[in-house]
This record gives C-alpha cells, sequence and structure tokens, in this order.
C-alpha cells in the first residue's frame, strides 16, 4: 500500500466515525429509546423487599442458635486485640443488646419485617431484640450520633445493559431484562458484638449488605442477605456471612422481644 493510498484510508476512517457520532441521536431513535432516569427509590425498585420473612438456620446452628460459651470464636478472623476483648465476656451478659448491632443483627434466628417508611426510606424490624433499621437512599446531610444501628445508606444495584443497549436486547428490540438487587452501607455504629458471646466489633466497623430476593421451583419466596464486615481494630480480614429468610405470609407469629440494654 502506498503513502497516499493509506493517508486515503485514514481520510475516510475519520469521515466515517464523524459521521456516525452525528448519526447517533439517529440512531437511538432508530433503535429505542435509552432507559428513561430511575424514579424516586420506591416507584423505581427491580425487586419488592417488603414483606415478613423468618429466617432459616441452614448454616453455623450452634453460634446463631444457642450462646455460644465464652472464647468460641472459630471461623471468625479476629486479630489479637479481637481475641482479648472476646475473653473478657461473662455468661452473665447474655442477652445483652451488643449482640443485636447492624452487624450481627440478621444473622439471628428472627423473623424481620420490611416496609416503605416513606418514597426514600425501607424501615426494617425484628422481633429477636426488637430491633428497628431505616435504609435511607439519600445520604443524610446532618451528622448523627453513633447508634446500634448505625446510619445506614441503600442503593439499587441494577444488571447493565446488554451490548449494543436496551434497544438492542432481543431479536425485535425489546426491552432488556429487569432485576436488581440491594446494596447497604453502614457506618456510625456503636461497639457491639459478631455473636452473642462477646466476639466484638469496634465503632470502626464498616458493614456492608446485599438484599436479594429469589423465587425457589416450589413456589417459596426467599430472601437473601450477604453481609461484610471490615472492622480494623479487630478484625485481620473482612468477616463474611450470607443469611437467608422464606416469606410468611402468617404474621401471627411475630414476637418482639426485646435485648437487654446496658
Amino acid at each position: 500500500m502506498t503513502d497516499r493510498t493509506r493517508l486515503g484510508a485514514l481520510v475516510a476512517a475519520a469521515a466515517l466515525g464523524a459521521l456516525l457520532t452525528g448519526a447517533a441521536p439517529a440512531l437511538a431513535q432508530r433503535f429505542g429509546p435509552q432507559p428513561p432516569p430511575p424514579g424516586p427509590p420506591r416507584e423505581s425498585a427491580p425487586i419488592d423487599l417488603t414483606g415478613q420473612w423468618v429466617a432459616v438456620v441452614n448454616e453455623d446452628w450452634r453460634w446463631r442458635m444457642v450462646t455460644p460459651p465464652k472464647g468460641d470464636y472459630a471461623s471468625v478472623p479476629l486479630n489479637p486485640e479481637g481475641r482479648r476483648v472476646a475473653d473478657t465476656w461473662e455468661p452473665s451478659r447474655d442477652g445483652a443488646c451488643e449482640a443485636y448491632g447492624a452487624a450481627a443483627l440478621l444473622r439471628m434466628p428472627t423473623r424481620v419485617r420490611i416496609e416503605w417508611q416513606d418514597e426514600d426510606t425501607l424501615r426494617l424490624q425484628t422481633d429477636a431484640g426488637a430491633q428497628t433499621r431505616l435504609l435511607e437512599f439519600t445520604p443524610p446531610e446532618d451528622e448523627r450520633p453513633r447508634s446500634l444501628q448505625g446510619t445506614s445508606v441503600a442503593e439499587w444495584i441494577r444488571p447493565a445493559p446488554p451490548p449494543g443497549g436496551p434497544g438492542l436486547a432481543g431479536a425485535g428490540g425489546g426491552a432488556s431484562s429487569g432485576g436488581g438487587h440491594l446494596a447497604v452501607t453502614t457506618t456510625d455504629l456503636l461497639p457491639g458484638w459478631l455473636r452473642r458471646n462477646g466476639v466484638p466489633y469496634s465503632q470502626d466497623a464498616v458493614v456492608t449488605e446485599y438484599f436479594d430476593r429469589f423465587a425457589a421451583p416450589n413456589g417459596d419466596e426467599w430472601l437473601m442477605v450477604t453481609t461484610i464486615v471490615d472492622d480494623p481494630a479487630y478484625l485481620n480480614t473482612r468477616y463474611v456471612t450470607s443469611s437467608h429468610f422464606k416469606r410468611e405470609d402468617d404474621d401471627s407469629k411475630w414476637n418482639p422481644v426485646p435485648c437487654r440494654a446496658r
């Protein structure tokens, strides 16, 4: 290929790129509109988490259904300081509210009620410990005092659109499939326990959760919550758990039992 030919090919490629760039609005109109900006969190929710759910304890039974003995912190990645603090726990403190903070609340054998408090806030209540969490889609502007449940900022996470945009998802240019999950980040915590026997997390802990809903082949509806605890004070590495809940249509078994305050 001569230099003149190469120059001609480069000019043609540049011209084609400019043409396609200028034609982008027309192409978008031809192949379908882009998805509209999401509306209020309640209106734009990709999944419905509301209702009553009961914990199904299918793992870690001996740490979740009963209070473990003092010093039993197997599988929790405690550093030496975390082990030292855990060893100060006494059985007389069993039932204390430190075990019902945001980092461990959903590991309890509990029922959970989730409902919209307003268009921007999900309210999550448990009967174990009689706790209430607010999952806020707009980060609060004011600084809040530390608390057992902390400040929880929520965000809907949706699947990425298919290559070519949503208008090209199907042979007929149909819309892409829905779905998604809820991500929640919690900070501003008071110190608490990862287990009822005093396995600690500090006020510096950051709790990240992912809420997913799915249907079983028999029609049961399930809620799965993956919880990640990062704590530079007491953990060597992040502590990850996955908790499962089944939807209940009958709310007669709801039985709030408060924890014991300090």
